[in-house]
């Protein structure tokens, strides 16, 4: 049978098969089976005693059978196989499952007392006795034979692939040979000039030596062979997603003389920071250029991106045009309403009439909001997903901002910008992003970088109050809050949870890690509001509750009053991690700390010392030194730095995680690709794309390249690229 990358799997390995691999890991083609890499290899020539083997791992090990029966099933048709075998020191069960009797009875005397083999399958337990199910094995004919074939196949890895109840991994393994026997020529993704200088392997001979690597020595120069195959892959579709966007035309937004811009930055009672004016002439230019603006927004918590933000959108507003700023909920809109409303002043914010347009509001309220933005009455509006509907129509639609965009899925943000005709775009993040993530995630953007803070910052000091030492820091912390409020300030506390007792956290609240020891958080919102209703000095305090399940006028309601300055003391979800700039709020603290991430933390920290009340955070743990959870906290702790603090977040939690939040094509395109460690190999694919696409904009030159792109990267991947 002749098959290529592209032929059906069902074609290639059977209906059944075909199925299976479908239903588990969602492959279709030849190609996505031989995409599916193994994530480590056994080597037999080393093998592990029985009595230690880790549970959950696949191992393969040498050992006589001790025992072997079988017996019918009780409720269910079919017969088990009870096998026990020892290595002479331990022992542990085999379990088969056979359709019939006969086939157990053909099983259990293949599996004769006496006989040795080489066993291998994923460790479990049963009633205290270490446990094969289904295992794979190699029975020894004689001692001779045994040490012949132990030598040969100490010599081949043997390749353990990411498997699934449905089908193992030395199931995959036979699939894949089958594939492998039947493959015809592959497509070269790299051009042969620049494998050549590369060093780099055939990407026929990559495939083989991953999947069925003779030696050790094969396995390391197939890796580096595919991981190029994959970063030049997703760097040169990037690159074309710009291209895409730079074909389009633009509605140009120029700023005049005397105009909206000049008039708001004259009313401004400070100046702009050097980044702040520096990101905003790279916007101002982008506005006035031939093609949409796609541009991010790095800033630090806190340095000003809505300012940065607010200029542009007053500079579309000059030529009618409107902007569009979703953010991602119901608080951090009427925030953002708000703060521009405040900024654009008593002068300007009539000419602009900004508008929330939510899901939350009320039905009339919500039909006068979508009259305004539909007729160009309203040239700022600020909303959820509520922007997204049908029913919202835009007049003009000029610029797009997308706020925090990890919080927004591809389908959303694709249907705001579809509102208008080819409008420009900004997506600002205040989550800093390492070099090497920010080009393989958003490697279609222009970027930009806002690392200076606005003047009168009265700085943050932050403290770790590490409780599996020193429990009783735990009163001192609520001491401190209380001190705080006695001199006129308010307090931030925030909780992993909404609930504990009914386990309940708010929705997309997945990021949240799960703590060492597999244990939910002590602390939510509800019990904390329960304990400190008996504190002797908070108890008696100004004192709210805020989280995503409250309905939206509750939530605004509590947040209003809590910027009024009338709670002393809010105790929240990471409903309040961006956007909410309340000057007062002197203390943010964080109960179960090690449930949150790096950046998360940084994000809570960054709503208090935001005006001239010195910021304290203080991050509540019971992770126990040396810890991965503890490292987290204490690196919060350690520096004001995000974007320091986004590499060790990068370090310590690895890609996997930190691209988690990214576009499905982007994610599933990282096979073997690591961001930390292949950064200049990332950096060299990104040169080699601008070099190729440069020189050959539709490929027609790379046919290899050309079908790598069209496998790897589907229409509904590219959409995913095209929307960062």
């Amino acid at each position: 049978m002749s098959l290529t990358l592209e032929s059906s799997l069902e074609e290639a390995i059977g209906a059944a098969s075909a199925k299976t691999l479908g239903r588990a890991f969602g492959m279709k083609t030849v190609g996505d089976l031989l995409g599916h890499y193994p994530r480590r290899y056994a080597d037999p020539g080393e093998l592990t005693p029985i009595r230690d083997l880790p549970i959950g791992e696949t191992v393969t090990i040498v050992a006589e059978v001790l025992s072997s029966s079988f017996r019918r099933m009780r409720n269910r048709p079919g017969a088990m196989v009870d096998v026990m075998i020892g290595d002479g020191v331990g022992r542990m069960s085999l379990t088969f499952f056979a359709k019939n009797i006969g086939a157990a009875e053909w099983r259990s005397n293949d599996l004769a007392v006496g006989r040795r083999g080489v066993f291998s399958g994923k460790v479990g337990e049963f009633n205290g006795v270490t446990q094969f199910a289904h295992p794979e094995y190699e029975l020894f004919d004689d001692e001779d034979a045994a040490r012949r074939r132990a030598d040969a196949r100490a010599a081949v890895p043997i390749p353990i692939y990411p498997a699934t109840s449905a089908i193992q991994t030395w199931q995959i393994a036979r699939l894949v040979g089958r594939v492998l026997d039947g493959l015809t020529e592959v497509p070269e993704p790299l051009p042969e000039e620049v494998r050549r200088g590369e060093e780099l392997l055939t990407a026929r001979e990559a495939l083989e030596r991953i999947h069925r690597p003779r030696t050790r020595n094969d396995i390391d120069p197939a890796v580096r062979t595919l991981r190029m195959h994959e970063a030049l892959t997703l760097q040169t579709a990037l690159l074309q997603q710009r291209q895409a966007v730079r074909a389009l035309a633009a509605t140009s937004r120029p700023a005049h003389p005397g105009g909206l811009l000049e008039r708001f930055d004259a009313a401004l009672p400070y100046t702009l920071t050097p980044d702040q004016e520096t990101v905003g002439a790279q916007i101002a230019h982008d506005l006035v250029g031939a093609w949409p603006m796609n541009r991010l927004v790095q800033g630090e918590v806190g340095s000003g991106k809505t300012l940065v933000a607010l200029r542009a959108m007053l500079q579309v507003a000059e030529s009618g045009g409107q902007a569009a700023l979703i953010a991602p909920t119901e608080v951090l809109a009427a925030q953002h309403l708000r703060s521009i409303t405040k900024m654009l002043g008593p002068q300007l914010a009539p000419l602009l009439m900004p508008t929330l347009l939510t899901g939350q509001l009320p039905a009339a309220e919500r039909r006068r909001a979508a009259l305004r933005v539909a007729s160009g009455q309203s040239l700022i509006v600020v909303g959820t997903h509520a922007l997204l509907g049908e029913k919202t129509t835009f007049a003009d639609l000029g610029l797009v901002v997308v706020d925090e965009q990890h919080r927004f899925g591809v389908e959303q943000r694709e249907a705001l910008r579809a509102k208008g005709s080819s409008p420009h775009a900004l997506v600002l993040t205040a989550t800093p992003i390492p070099r090497t993530v920010a080009m393989t995630v958003f490697g279609d953007l222009d970027t930009s970088v806002i690392r200076t803070m606005p003047a009168g910052r009265a700085g943050i000091e932050s403290y770790v109050a590490p409780l599996a030492e020193h429990p009783g820091w735990f009163n001192r912390v609520w001491e401190r809050a209380a001190e705080e409020i006695a001199q006129g300030r308010q307090v931030f506390a925030v909780c992993a949870a909404i609930d504990t007792a009914a386990k309940t956290a708010e929705a997309g609240e997945q990021e949240l890690l799960a703590p060492e020891g597999g244990k939910g958080p002590r602390w939510g919102v509800v019990q904390l509001d329960e304990a400190l209703a008996t504190h002797p000095t908070l108890g008696g305090l100004r004192r709210a509750v805020l989280h995503g399940r409250m309905p939206s006028e509750e939530k605004d309601a509590v947040m209003q009053s809590f910027a009024r300055g009338d709670i002393d003391l809010l105790l929240a979800t990471t409903v309040i991690e961006v956007g909410v700039d309340v000057p007062n709020a002197s203390t943010m603290i964080v109960l179960d700390a090690d449930r949150f991430g790096v950046s998360q933390l940084h994000q809570l920290r960054g709503r208090v010392g935001r005006g001239g009340v010195p910021g304290l955070c203080l991050l509540v743990t019971e992770a126990e030194e040396g810890s991965v959870a503890r490292e987290r906290v204490d690196a919060v702790a350690a520096t004001l730095d995000g974007f320091a603090l986004a590499e060790v977040d990068l370090e310590l939690r690895g890609e996997g995680d930190v691209l988690g939040a990214a576009q499905a094509g982007v994610r599933s395109s990282l096979k073997l690709l690591r961001v930390v460690k292949d950064a200049a190999l990332i950096t060299r694919a990104r040169e080699l794309a601008e070099g190729i696409l440069s020189d050959d904009p539709e490929l027609a030159r790379h046919p290899g390249l050309r079908d790598a792109i069209g496998r790897r990267v589907t229409d509904e991947d590219r959409a995913a690229l095209a929307k960062n």
